[in-house]
């Protein structure tokens, strides 16, 4: 199967291991725990990449660029649910610098994750 254009995108593929990291470890939590801020993770951590892929099929640099705000946007919301992730002990520092890394790579200017 032929790839489309976005999902050639470095900061696509970027996305999608960044998805995929914190699903992995959201499987392992406890139920209350993956109900409330799991789900939350997951879905901003997706919808990233599905922004991304959303512009680039628009057809127009101005709806192109809107969606790419909108991934930006979605994530910071990812950062904020992985700092509340951390202060309620369901990551390790361990975790939070793998999953920083993943995050600098996707947008380079954002603000690490800072832990005690």
């Amino acid at each position: 199967m032929e790839r489309t254009n976005f999902e050639k995108l470095q900061v696509y593929k970027l996305a999608e291991a960044l998805s995929d990291g914190i699903w992995e470890v959201v499987l392992k939590w406890d139920y209350l725990a993956k109900d409330t801020v799991g789900k939350q993770m997951i879905r901003s951590a997706d919808s990233v990449g599905a922004n991304i892929a959303e512009g680039a099929g628009r057809g127009t640099l101005e709806d192109n660029r809107r969606f790419i705000r909108m991934a930006r946007g979605s994530l910071y919301e990812t950062q904020h649910w992985l700092r509340r992730a951390y202060k309620r002990n369901l990551l390790s520092q361990k975790q939070i610098a793998l999953l920083n890394r993943s995050l600098t790579s996707c947008y380079p200017s954002s603000t690490p994750i800072s832990v005690p």
